[in-house]
């Protein structure tokens, strides 16, 4: 049950019993509202964490949870403040941060320590409304911010609806197959609001999105009452099944597809709805469609949607429209499902007032009391350092976890692993690590951890061979277990087990179907068995590292929320509805922690589907999910990867090339505009993964390793290992990253706002990011495209990676962008080291480095190295030499350098190369000549 602390007598449920109306202890300061609404705040709680971050609490009861917070470290230090008071408002100030709190109604105001506004609380935007599940009673929660019009807002984790910049924007919060939902959001204002809530929320319009039976509908004939639903059983011959007047476009999950016509067949089908809607207000509605298949949506004749999911994976799609009461407008929705039983759905939300839309608003279905921090910094990045100062820091990953990683759905038998690792090796292509997907297992042992020793008789041999191959194994890791195992069978006598879904007989898609469920992860006891098990079966064998899938969790794909709810609920801290977003993050806490205390020396990695807020400071780096092999599913990646990077999170990866594939590219012949694509497609991802935190290949069939993709003379294989190349030829830059990652909380995805945001241009660029502080990655999502539009930010001038040609900033150009090259600038004012050509990143560790020196602007750069693999550094075993440009004298200073390891290369050589508007030198060029450098850590100076 939960504990609550009462903070103030029972007296101070009522203002008038304290003389002041708030009371102060050394933690923070409790207001007690003079004026309150029925479901507003009775207490608002406010206490700094430090200087910069506060944390603020409304109660609708005037007592606070003193339940320990899952995504918050424990606040151990005592920060300095003061309070003070007028006859309006309490202040809380630290050094750098002054809080008001309204003692009328609660509202809480933020400013910088020069009396500057950063944020507010709207005017009665505290919300606590009761409500009770499970036979708990705790309150739906809401919190509303007045939000700038000049401001641009980014986070809110990883979403596939091609959205960069929030504002005015809305987004539902819950985790599933390739959605990932953090609450936390990141301001062009360089403030951050964590919205400390783990149920189901919505950020923006707090209401679920309505049918479409809000509208006046008409079929095709005029006739009112719905859009005519024309159901086609076959295509090849236009066969009508049926067809009839639908209010409501609902089927979205396995409850409601029960919806379709009895009897109707996907197998080779269309259905088409068509008519018109009529709104019955004026205002701009904001649509969601729910799409799996082929899926069309035109309004007006305008197309709004074209996209493409597999059946059993679907996606959404937004799009708004300006609609007048009384006018009407012409739907047309094409939809060729994809084989069996497919998911489709269309939603609206009617308006709201523009200036409310504009607001920065959190909901959550269920939670004891709001709880919320509030971070300043200097710049986006300060704020993220706050966010991690907050919620614990990200490692520094390891270095092989820089390199390539192989896989695919899925690698059979031991044979097809070795031999496929082998083969790289062989064909000389750099690669670090490969992967072990699912079902290694015997078919029945789902959740037993042992390979089966038919396909794979001997693991540790196949584990050494990897290892004796200079690269690192990962293996796929589920919170799922079939009940004739023993470790079901151990979970089970403790409680342990999700009993839902075994109790209704929910069979999985493992021919013919095994009855299962998942581990309940929030219990402490369980999180610890289930390190035991795999550290037993698989740890001990020497696998490297975990692929933690399906920890949405996703008990049973496509059922619907309040399902999903019921397959995990109770969970050991309580309702699953309270508890509903955190799975991942308790999961990946279990094998961290389980892994560190085992063995404290090498650097935990978890590659995980799912997400929350804290999850970096468990080794984790999160991937978008079962993608599909489609050019819209690449574009939203881009968004998507930038908003979760800018999240807190800085470790993000996506199936390269799409996991779900079309079926035209199933079976694609040589010489066909199908294999064409195919190729084409995966060449472009490629060359958008190489500029990724995790350089990462996996799919279903066909086969995607580079060799298997295309043959070595085609343009596809070329292009694709150039990239690799180039990858490793960054290994010292990259790596540098991951050091700054852990040691100045820096983000290497980056949307353009973190670097330019007095450059209001770019707040909406969904389609370019820098990759560190010095690369723009521009990458090619149209199927035939040889060129794209390129916006260069107006801070500086840009150079073309290629060709070393100057490109002045503020304006957008179309540039060049041949089938075997994406757009890659590099911006004026910085400095590249690079390495060696290499086959795996510990490779010479000691060779030369160059130093591009991109000139015109001062520039500098931190190369950080440490033993690459243990957590040494964390105690100061580390090295960093930085690197300084002047550009008004030509001069490079090579500062002396600060740390050492054990390991340590003492003596460098270096070449420094100099790029400048009139010097165009093209990257990695073998004829360019540069000034060599002995340097043993002592200062250089060195004129250019």
């Amino acid at each position: 049950m939960k504990t609550i602390v009462v903070v103030a007598l029972l007296c101070a449920l009522f203002a008038g019993c304290s003389p002041k109306g708030y009371q102060a202890d050394e933690s923070g300061v409790t207001v007690f509202p003079k004026q309150t609404t029925e479901n507003g705040a009775k207490a608002v709680r406010v206490m700094p964490v430090s200087d910069e971050i506060i944390r603020v609490s409304a109660s609708a009861t005037g007592q606070f949870s003193a339940d320990s917070s899952l995504i918050a470290l424990p606040e151990d230090k005592q920060v300095e403040f003061t309070t003070s008071e007028d006859d309006q408002v309490v202040k809380v100030a630290t050094a750098s941060t002054t809080v008001e709190i309204s003692k009328e109604n609660g509202v809480v105001r933020f400013f910088d320590q020069d009396g500057n506004e950063i944020l507010a609380g709207a005017e009665n935007g505290t919300t606590m409304k009761p409500m009770e599940v499970d036979g708990v009673k705790a309150f739906e929660l809401q919190q509303v911010f007045d939000s700038s019009d000049d401001e641009a807002l980014y986070g809110l984790g990883q979403h596939q609806a091609d959205e960069m910049n929030y504002k005015g924007k809305n987004e539902e919060l819950f985790q599933y197959n390739t959605k990932v939902s953090v609450p936390f959001i990141l301001s062009t204002q360089n403030y951050g609001i964590l919205w400390d809530n783990y149920s189901l929320s919505r950020f923006g319009d707090p209401r679920p999105y309505g049918q479409m039976d809000q509208f006046i509908q008409y079929g095709k004939d005029g006739k009112e009452g719905g859009l005519t639903a024309t159901y086609i059983d076959d295509s090849r011959k236009g066969h009508v099944f049926v067809e009839r007047q639908e209010p409501t476009i609902d089927y979205e999950n396995l409850e409601t597809i029960n919806k379709f016509p009895e009897g109707f067949s996907f197998d080779h089908a269309q259905i088409t709805w068509e008519g018109d809607i009529e709104a019955q207000e004026n205002g701009v509605f904001n649509f969601l469609l729910y799409y799996a298949g082929y899926t069309k949506l035109y309004i007006d004749g305008q197309l709004m949607v074209d996209k493409w999911r597999t059946a059993w994976n679907p996606s959404v799609a937004k799009f708004q429209v300006d609609m007048k009461a009384g006018q009407r407008f012409h739907v047309k929705l094409d939809w060729i499902p994809d084989g069996g039983v497919s998911y489709i759905g269309l939603k609206a939300l009617s308006p709201v007032d523009p200036e409310q839309q504009k607001h920065i608003s959190f909901y959550s279905e269920m939670g004891n009391q709001i709880d919320y921090y509030f971070m300043k910094g200097s710049s986006m990045d300060d704020v993220i350092s706050r966010y991690r100062e907050l919620t614990g820091k990200a490692q520094v990953m390891p270095k092989w976890a820089m390199g390539f990683w192989q896989s695919r759905e899925r690698y059979k038998t031991q044979d097809e692993l070795e031999g496929a690792l082998k083969e790289f090796r062989k064909r000389h292509i750099p690669i670090d690590n490969i992967v072990m997907d699912w079902s290694y297992w015997k078919v029945d042992q789902w959740g037993s951890h042992e390979f089966d020793p038919a396909r794979f008789t001997d693991p540790e041999a196949m584990i050494k061979t990897v290892h004796d191959n200079n690269a690192h194994i990962l293996i796929s890791v589920w919170p799922k277990f079939y009940p004739n195992t023993e470790h079901y069978k151990e979970f089970d006598k403790n409680g342990w087990m999700y009993q839902q879904a075994i109790k209704d007989s929910i069979l999985d898609w493992i021919y013919p179907g095994h009855l299962g469920s998942f581990y309940d992860a929030y219990s402490p006891g369980a999180r610890k068995l289930f390190w035991k098990q795999i550290d037993e079966k698989l740890y001990s064998k020497g696998i490297d590292a975990w692929w933690l899938d399906a920890t949405e969790p996703d008990i049973l794909s496509n059922a619907s929320v309040e399902y999903r709810k019921k397959l995990m609920n109770p969970t050991a801290l309580g309702s699953s509805t309270q508890y509903f977003n955190a799975f991942a993050l308790m999961n990946a806490k279990g094998i961290y922690e389980g892994q560190r205390a085992k063995n404290p020396v090498d650097r935990v990695f978890i590659l995980t589907r799912s997400g929350f807020a804290g999850m970096q400071r468990y080794g984790t780096t999160t991937w978008s999910g079962d993608i599909g092999t489609c050019w819209e599913d690449l574009e939203a990646q881009i968004p998507a990867g930038i908003n979760f990077s800018m999240s807190g999170l800085p470790y993000w990866t996506m199936d390269i090339g799409g996991f779900s594939v079309q079926k035209k590219f199933e079976n694609a012949k040589e010489g066909s505009e199908e294999m064409a694509e195919w190729r084409e497609l995966n060449t472009r991802w490629y060359q958008f993964g190489a500029f990724v935190p995790l350089f990462r290949v996996h799919g279903q069939y066909p086969y995607r390793e580079i060799y298997n993709l295309a043959p070595e003379s085609h343009p596809a294989y070329q292009s694709m290992l150039y990239y690799n190349k180039l990858r490793y030829h960054l290994m010292p830059y990259i790596y540098s990253l991951t050091g700054a990652v852990y040691h100045h909380d820096y983000t290497m995805m980056r949307g353009l706002a973190m670097d330019f945001a007095s450059d209001k241009r770019v707040l909406n660029i969904d389609d370019q990011f820098m990759f560190g502080p010095s690369l723009m990655v521009c990458p090619v999502y149209h199927f035939k495209d040889r060129q794209r539009d390129v916006y260069f930010p107006n801070s500086g001038g840009w150079y073309n990676l290629y060709t070393g040609k100057y490109m002045a900033g503020g304006q957008k150009q179309s540039v060049d962008a041949p089938y075997e090259r994406m757009p890659l600038f590099v911006r004026e004012g910085s400095i590249i080291p690079v390495g060696p050509e290499i086959e795996y990143a510990a490779e010479k560790p000691d060779a030369p480095l160059d130093l591009y020196v991109y000139a015109g602007k001062d520039a500098s750069f931190e190369l950080y190295e440490d033993e690459n693999t243990n957590y040494n550094y964390e105690n100061g075993a580390f090295s960093t030499i930085q690197f300084n440009y002047n550009e008004a004298d030509k001069k490079l200073t090579i500062q002396a350098r600060e740390g050492e390891f054990p390991g340590m290369v003492a003596n460098r050589k270096f070449r420094v190369i100099v790029v400048s508007r009139d010097n165009a030198v093209p990257f990695l060029d073998s004829d360019v000549s540069g000034k060599e450098i002995d340097y043993n850590g002592e200062k250089v100076e060195v004129s250019l």
